[in-house]
């Protein structure tokens, strides 16, 4: 007799109450691998077939999950850590969420050094889990004592029964990998894989990964996926050490060969510009629906590479090592592309090309005259700016900062029901595009805000943070 499919109502109802019956559920750390991996059909990829595999899909939202929980439960069983332990790690954040994850289900307090280029989802996914949070410098090396690495081996040392889980040490980093990020990949692809892109953070998937496949697939090429910027990918091809410079993809990358990676097998690298990690990994939402981080942009802009220059046909792996939703603020942000320079309006040749939001797109947070002071507060607080344009019928009237709103509410006591018109400045310091940059810097060295009116059409504000940030993109 064939079985029956229940639809709706009566089929939810069944499967709750089996969900509640049974004591054999997973628990979330059981979650943690078994990643679904999919083929990658909206790029060219050559004469070679390209795979993703979604860490992404892991309960912390990266692949970092799976040497988290396998280095705290390797030091659970040597007896190195034990209940009532404080944990600390240096993490650029996904290594971190993976460790509050474990640390939260099994009740142990997180210290984390973080370096301060770490989106603000990440550190408020930590935080939200229960970590402690230690920002710290990015833009120093190694043997500075503000270096993240370095920062929690201190913190380690002087915090009382402390345990440093030390990832780019910890040998149950590629063991975690070796155990079974190869074996899903292996049976996954039922056994035909010809190369593997990788990046490195740690150097524990890329290790783990080399281990696995030269047992069971000698002849699988290795392939390095690093940031411009890194010195990985000069070391690879050269042997050569060599200084790095600075970059915005997270968690990938660095200035030396970390102690736990063994790159001795990888054969090829490739170093991605931030901007292609970028775009690549916005194309890939747009294209495939794949919302990936901006670590996962590298990689997949070096497998196309790779892909493009093979000759005959090859399975190729790569990696969604995390979730895009903790770069929504960063890279899946239109405006902060076009603060750093990965993204560009057409040029006008004036004081336009310094607007980053222009009015006539939305982009501008607006009052109206008649509003609250309330209302202006939260919009202001909502979208972290410090001051508003007062808007009426398309036409400036005015502008509310900060100062105006703080003068309004303690002068006159609990004021915030009071209408934005009895707080606004209304003697506007406006300037026409057209209008020099001598102009613009005096306004701005008043501590004002330029208003660009073309006629009496308001195009937009610039700060002095606008000018910094064209000042800094003319240098790229």
């Amino acid at each position: 007799m064939p079985s029956m499919t229940m639809v709706g109502e009566e089929a939810g109802t069944a499967r709750s109450a089996s969900v509640m019956d049974n004591p054999f559920m997973p628990t979330t750390l059981s979650l943690i691998g078994n990643t679904p991996m999919v083929r990658l059909t909206a790029f060219d990829t050559g004469c070679c077939a390209l795979y993703l595999k979604l860490e992404s899909q892991n309960p912390g939202g990266s692949i970092k999950d799976r040497m988290a929980v396998a280095m705290i439960e390797a030091a659970e069983r040597s007896g190195a850590l034990k209940p009532g332990q404080i944990l600390v790690e240096a993490t650029a954040g996904n290594t971190g969420i993976g460790l509050a994850l474990v640390a939260a289900i099994k009740d142990y307090r997180l210290i984390l050094a973080i370096p301060d280029k770490m989106s603000a989802e990440k550190i408020a996914h930590a935080r939200a889990l229960g970590a402690e949070i230690r920002l710290t410098r990015s833009d120093v090396e190694p043997g500075h004592p503000d270096y993240y690495q370095d920062l929690a081996a201190r913190i380690a040392r002087e915090t009382p029964d402390a345990y440093h889980i030390n990832q780019f040490g910890n040998p149950a980093n590629p063991a975690a990998h070796e155990a079974t990020t190869g074996p899903e990949i292996w049976q996954q692809l039922e056994h035909k894989v010809d190369a593997l892109v990788c990046g490195v953070g740690s150097g524990g998937t890329i290790t783990g990964l080399s281990r696995f496949f030269a047992r069971v697939q000698p002849d699988l090429e290795m392939v390095l996926a690093d940031p411009e910027g890194s010195s990985l990918y000069e070391y690879v091809r050269t042997g050569r050490h060599v200084p790095s410079g600075s970059y915005a993809v997270e968690g990938i990358g660095g200035s030396s060969v970390p102690a736990v990676a063994d790159l001795s097998r990888v054969r090829k690298a490739y170093s991605i510009s931030d901007a292609e990690s970028f775009g690549i990994a916005r194309e890939l939402l747009k294209r495939a629906g794949i919302l990936a981080g901006s670590s996962s942009g590298t990689l997949l802009a070096a497998a196309l590479r790779y892909c493009r220059e093979q000759s005959t046909p090859k399975s190729v792996v790569t990696f969604v090592c995390d979730t895009g939703a903790k770069y929504l603020s960063k890279m899946y942000n239109d405006y902060w592309m076009l603060d750093q320079g990965y993204l560009e309006h057409p040029r006008s040749g004036d004081l336009r090309d310094m607007i980053t939001r222009g009015y006539n797109e939305g982009a501008v947070i607006t009052v109206a005259p008649d509003d609250t002071l309330l209302t202006a507060f939260q919009r202001m607080r909502l979208a972290d700016i410090s001051q508003v344009p007062v808007m009426d019928a398309g036409r400036c009237v005015g502008v509310l900062d900060e100062s105006d709103l703080l003068v309004a509410v303690h002068s006159r006591g609990a004021e915030f029901r009071s209408a934005v018109r009895t707080a606004m400045t209304s003697r506007l310091e406006t300037i026409a595009p057209g209008e020099g940059v001598t102009r613009l810097y005096d306004i701005l060295g008043r501590g004002l805000v330029a208003l660009v009116l073309d006629g009496d059409r308001f195009l937009g504000l610039i700060t002095r943070a606008d000018l910094l940030s064209y000042l800094r993109r003319q240098m790229q």
